[in-house]
């Protein structure tokens, strides 16, 4: 076979592997899955100009222009300051004419905060699965429905294809979240590049959690130097923090239900009160500590047992990451060395390792 077509061949294969956000079942529906996510995500890309040339037409919209020149500066500070990789992604910026980049499908047994996987070769396992149509997401819920699974699907703003699509001008700005506060805006570029660092083929809490971190400790810095976006994000933040408190403990309290010696009918009976304490908790919340503050209503009142799974996969191991990136002084570069060491080892060892103080 003649190498430029070994080469042509071997970058389809990689990009087809790295545009699925997730992962596939077997057969037919295995290649119908790689198809949907290969063409979705070229159209995608191929969608997507160079910031520089949006910001050279004269009827571009005003707010957009300074949303793409802020996307643009930090961009260059986290190559710049946080030693996030230095390629073409997110310098370009696309309209997708649509509210998500993909839609994620997640699942969970009825009485279990284990999430159900899908697994493809090189890529390796994660606890989610993402379509480019939001009806094939639905579609996919409903078969999980009638398995006995939990599904929950929800929109993506994001999605990293972990530097492999950068040959076609890598992963792009996005209409999806560029108009966000500023300090959300460096976070999602700050978090999508940290993928490209670092992925453990068969840990989804230890890739999110590492990306979380990055964002976490990059965004304070950056912040720092700009007040007026500090103090905004600072409320946002804030009231994040204390709703991502509130899911980990309506998560322990789950998981003490769950590993119960109940009977099922009586799991079932704790899982409803755990749920709905959490809301009461929440409104309680809102109304005494928030000022009634009804940002965050629509999302909390939806979660369910797979969204509570998969936030925790974003945050659980942040801690650790923040720990570890001190025990390597601060140090950028070094940090990320270590990252890409653990990620490399059997999973029962890289979580006792990140947990080692």
């Amino acid at each position: 076979m003649p190498k430029l077509l070994r080469v042509a061949l071997r970058r389809w294969w990689i990009l087809l592997l790295a545009a699925a956000p997730l992962l596939t079942l077997g057969g037919c529906a295995q290649l119908g899955y790689y198809r949907q996510s290969l063409s979705g995500h070229l159209s995608l890309v191929r969608s997507a100009q160079p910031v520089d040339d949006w910001l050279a037409r004269e009827d571009l919209d005003p707010e957009l222009r300074q949303r793409l020149v802020l996307a643009k500066s930090i961009r260059d500070y986290a190559s710049s300051e946080l030693k996030l990789p230095d390629n073409d992604s997110y310098r370009r910026y696309a309209d997708l004419k649509r509210g998500a980049a993909v839609w994620n499908v997640v699942a969970t047994p009825e009485l279990s905060l284990q999430l159900r996987t899908w697994c493809y070769p090189i890529m390796g396992c994660a606890g989610y699965r993402g379509y480019f149509q939001p009806d094939a997401a639905r579609e996919l819920a409903q078969q999980l429905r009638q398995e006995g699974l939990e599904p929950y699907v929800y929109g993506v703003p994001a999605y990293s294809s972990l530097g492999w699509s950068n040959w076609l001008g890598g992963d792009p700005l996005l209409n999806t979240f560029i108009r966000y506060p500023d300090g959300q805006l460096a976070r999602m570029i700050f978090h999508e590049l940290a993928h490209q660092v670092a992925y453990a083929s068969d840990d989804t809490t230890f890739n999110e959690s590492f990306a979380t971190a990055v964002e976490q400790i990059g965004v304070a810095r950056w912040l720092a130097a700009r007040p007026d976006a500090l103090r905004e994000d600072e409320l946002s933040r804030q009231r994040q923090d204390q709703i991502q408190a509130l899911l980990k403990t309506t998560r322990e309290r789950l998981q003490s239900v769950f590993q119960s010696t109940a009977s099922d009918d009586e799991k079932r009976a704790g899982k409803a009160e755990a749920l709905a304490r959490m809301r009461a908790d929440y409104e309680t919340m809102k109304r005494d500590q928030w000022g009634g503050d009804t940002r965050f209503d629509r999302w909390v009142q939806g979660l369910t047992l797979p969204a509570l799974a998969i936030q925790g996969s974003y945050t659980d191991l942040v801690p650790d990451f923040v720990h570890l990136f001190e025990r390597q002084g601060g140090d950028w570069e070094r940090f990320y060395a270590e990252v890409k060491r653990l990620a490399k080892l059997p999973k029962d060892e890289r979580r006792a390792a990140l947990a080692r103080r």
